[in-house]
This record gives structure tokens, C-alpha cells and sequence, in this order.
């Protein structure tokens, strides 16, 4: 577990940071700028990580990838991603932290709660739930009373972490196969 361990928090640390970044740039094309960032597509990836844990180790172990990989994940984005003499980039980090936070740990609770019902109910269920907290605590914190169309931007983007949780859904059930769940 060990190993599992510490690859899943490194990569949580991945997924956050690249996100965090990724967030920045709307995407410029089809008339998407003010509707979707390209962080919508990689932060889902978070969800299945957490899920993957809780399912194969439980929730203490899962909170444990969360805490470890916020604590990568922030470090990360402090060093690399942040600028800070740029106001905004200072609250997307703190939104970040904030919103990745409280969604992973809901997420967390939700999956354990429904853990025992059929194998897709708690990767969709907390992953939804917990795109939804994320994408409302990260964009309300990171762009509220700024120029940046957040609402509109927040909308797509938890679209977008929508359709890719439904997606997620083949991966962690590749992996249920290989592994052996509790």
C-alpha cells in the first residue's frame, strides 16, 4: 500500500497543480472563452483518485491522499502557478485550496456512505456532488467582483467535470477488475 500510496498523493499533487494552472486559459475556440477553461478537463481525474483509494483502502486512507496531495498540490502551485504580484492568481490558489478541500473530503463521505450500492452509485454520486462544491467554491472565491465571467465560466466548466465523471466511470471500473476492493 505504500507505494499505491504515495503514487496516488503525487499524482493528486499533479492533477491540482496542472489544474490550478490550466484554469488560467479560457479555451479560444468555437466561442468557448466564456464559457470553459482547459482545467475543466483534468481536475475530474482528482475524483477518481480519491474514489480508486476509498474503494480499494478506505476513507482514512483516501483522506490521507487528499491531505498529501493537497499538500503537494499547494506547494506546487505556490511555486509554479502563482504570481504574486497578480491579485487573481493569489485567489486561484487560494480557491483552490479552499474548494479542492472541501470537495475531496465530501466526496470522501459520500463514496464510504455509499459504498455498498451498486459498484457505479459512489464514484458518479460523490463525484458529481463534489465537482458541483468545487466548481462553486473555486470559481466564486477565485473570480467574484473581478472582470473574469465566472458564472458563465463556472457553468461550463462544471459541465465539462460533469460529462468527464460519467467518462472516469470506464477507468475505475478497469481497475476494479484488476484490484481487489473492500
Amino acid at each position: 500500500m505504500n507505494k499505491f500510496f504515495v503514487t496516488l498523493s503525487v499524482l493528486m499533487g499533479v492533477v491540482v497543480l496542472s489544474s490550478n494552472y490550466l484554469v488560467q486559459f479560457p479555451i479560444n475556440y468555437y466561442g468557448l472563452n466564456e464559457i470553459l477553461t482547459y482545467g475543466a478537463f483534468s481536475y475530474p481525474v482528482a475524483f477518481l483518485i480519491t474514489d480508486l483509494a476509498n474503494r480499494f483502502y478506505g476513507k482514512f486512507v483516501a483522506r490521507k491522499i487528499v491531505y498529501f496531495g493537497f499538500f503537494i498540490g499547494i506547494i506546487f502551485t505556490l511555486l509554479f502557478s502563482t504570481d504574486f504580484a497578480d491579485l487573481i492568481s493569489i485567489r486561484i490558489a487560494i480557491g483552490s485550496g479552499i474548494a479542492f478541500i472541501a470537495a475531496q473530503l465530501l466526496d470522501i463521505q459520500i463514496f464510504d456512505h455509499l459504498r455498498k450500492k451498486e459498484w457505479f452509485i459512489a464514484p458518479l454520486t460523490s463525484s458529481v456532488i463534489g465537482s458541483i462544491v468545487d466548481t462553486f467554491l473555486f470559481f466564486s472565491i477565485s473570480f467574484y467582483a473581478t472582470e473574469v465571467p465566472w458564472v458563465t465560466l463556472s457553468l461550463g466548466d462544471l459541465a465539462v467535470k460533469l460529462f468527464v465523471s460519467l467518462i472516469m466511470l470506464v477507468p475505475f471500473k478497469i481497475l476494479l477488475k484488476i484490484g481487489k476492493p473492500i
